[in-house]
């Protein structure tokens, strides 16, 4: 007979035991997102409408072209149209806030996983763990430690999301050409030169790439966040289940895709634009221009002239 084992129970007196010794480092979690939080929502909802409309139409302007610009013209107008603006501007700072601490985790990890065997073989199974762990069961410890509201959504989502920062910042560095980097080490650079002058350059578009999918992940978390109490978007199609209200879970669907679609197209110009940078930056370098005043690269007209002259 295979005895029992009480795995549950020693995750709960573990809580428990958590709870009961560092009670003020929950607090102060909780605290700080609340302020963030809080502080992006309202930068995000005080002017009208209409200014943020322009800025998020100039920057997709700038990083993708008129098609995207005026695809978040016609978005964010249905948006204020459906009486929605308020509910996705909340939904779009969770978003951020979340994405950009699973990023500043995520980041540093896929680093020190590319540089270290010993810690890609530690984290790549943590990693597998957290990207097969149902959606709810991040809700669990969330609740357990910061309670209801808006903290736990995002703290649960910044749990979600971290996964593909990491793995695709790794990859993104262990693909760097060895002879780039043995080139660097034969010229001197110390490591950290490397690392921040030749190896995170290079690696930008698969970073900027799990930029994107940590923010697409955070996003899908958005109804998770819902039941936990948070405002936003999450919240009305929760409300709308709930009392079996199909127009109002209708528009508040449409308006996360619609937003969605937005966020993704703009990061992934971001790193597109990143990797067409890089290519001309390197047939720039292999291909000088004819008016180039470099001596060690002879321009063409160079032997035709010396030809001329020693014919004279």
């Amino acid at each position: 007979m295979i005895p029992h084992i009480p795995l549950g129970q020693w995750v709960a007196d573990l809580i428990d035991w958590l709870l009961a010794t560092v009670p003020w480092l929950f607090d102060a979690v909780s605290q700080v997102m609340q302020v963030l939080v809080d502080g992006l929502t309202d930068a995000l909802t005080t002017p009208p409408p209409v200014v943020w409309l322009v800025v998020f139409a100039i920057v997709a302007l700038v990083v993708r072209g008129w098609g995207l610009a005026l695809y978040t013209v016609l978005a964010f107008l249905l948006v204020v149209s459906l009486e929605l603006w308020v509910e996705t501007m909340q939904t779009l700072a969770l978003v951020l806030v979340a994405a950009v601490i699973a990023t500043a985790i995520g980041v540093p990890i896929g680093i020190l996983a590319a540089r270290n065997r010993a810690v890609s073989v530690v984290v790549r199974p943590v990693l597998d763990f957290m990207q097969t762990t149902p959606v709810f069961v991040y809700l669990i410890p969330a609740v357990f430690f910061f309670g209801v509201g808006v903290v736990p959504g995002v703290v649960a989502t910044i749990l979600f999301a971290i996964p593909p920062g990491v793995r695709l910042t790794e990859l993104g560095i262990r693909q760097v050409d060895r002879e780039v980097v043995e080139a660097a080490h034969a010229f001197g650079a110390r490591p950290g030169q490397i690392l921040r002058e030749v190896q995170l350059p290079l690696a930008l578009p698969s970073i900027m790439a799990g930029v994107n999918q940590v923010i697409m992940l955070a996003l899908s978390m958005v109804v998770t966040a819902g039941l936990l109490g948070a405002a936003g978007l999450g919240a009305v199609v929760v409300r709308a289940v709930t009392q079996l209200d199909v127009a109002s879970g209708f528009e508040g669907g449409l308006a996360v895709v619609l937003l969605a679609i937005f966020l993704d197209r703009v990061t992934a110009a971001f790193g597109q634009r990143t990797a067409l940078s890089r290519l001309l930056g390197a047939r720039t370098r292999r291909s000088p221009s004819r008016g180039t005043t470099d001596p060690a690269v002879p321009r063409p007209e160079e032997p035709a002239a010396a030809g001329a002259r020693s014919s004279g």
